[in-house]
C-alpha cells in the first residue's frame, strides 16, 4: 500500500512539474523545445497548421501555444491587448517560434497599420474548425485597441 502511495505522489509531482514548465492549453510554460534552425527565406504553407509555440523573453520567459496565420507570405499572431504575452512583447520583441520540430529566432513586430486584412484572414482560417471560439472575437471595428496583431519577422 505504501508503494502505491509513493508512486501516486511521484506521478502527481511529475504532472505538476510538466504543467509548470511546458505550455499546456491556455497555460503558459517556460520551455519551447525543438531544434534551433535559421528562419527560411520563404515560410512553408501553414494553412493546415493550427498552433505554434511562441516564446517571449523576460525575467520569467513565457511560452504560449497560439494560432498562426500566414498573410502576404509572412507569419502573424494575434492576441488580446491585455494578455500577459502581448504586454511582454509591447512595441516589439525578439521571440522564438516553434513550428513542428523546428524553432526559429524571430522578432515580433506590432502592426499599427494594415492589420485589418491579417485579422480577417485569421478569423477566416479558424472559423470552420473553431466556430464557437471565433464567434467571440470582436469585429474589425471593435478590434482597434483590444486586439494586437504581430508580424513574425526574420532577424
Amino acid at each position: 500500500m505504501k508503494i502505491v502511495k509513493y508512486v501516486l505522489i511521484v506521478v502527481v509531482l511529475i504532472a505538476a512539474i510538466l504543467v509548470i514548465v511546458a505550455p499546456v492549453g491556455p497555460l503558459p510554460g517556460f520551455f519551447i523545445g525543438g531544434k534551433q534552425v535559421p528562419a527560411p527565406a520563404q515560410w512553408m504553407n501553414t494553412a493546415d497548421t493550427d498552433e505554434i509555440k511562441l516564446r517571449i523573453p523576460g525575467t520569467l520567459p513565457r511560452v504560449v501555444i497560439i494560432w498562426v496565420i500566414q498573410h502576404g507570405g509572412e507569419l502573424h499572431v494575434v492576441g488580446a491587448s491585455d494578455s500577459g504575452w502581448v504586454k511582454m512583447i509591447g512595441q516589439g520583441s525578439p521571440v522564438e517560434m516553434r513550428l513542428g520540430d523546428s524553432t526559429y529566432a524571430l522578432y515580433a513586430t506590432p502592426l499599427s497599420e494594415g492589420w485589418e486584412p491579417v485579422l480577417t484572414a485569421y478569423v477566416d482560417k479558424y472559423r470552420p474548425d473553431y466556430p464557437e471560439i471565433v464567434e467571440g472575437f470582436p469585429s474589425i471595428e471593435e478590434a482597434q485597441g483590444s486586439i494586437a496583431v504581430f508580424r513574425l519577422d526574420r532577424p
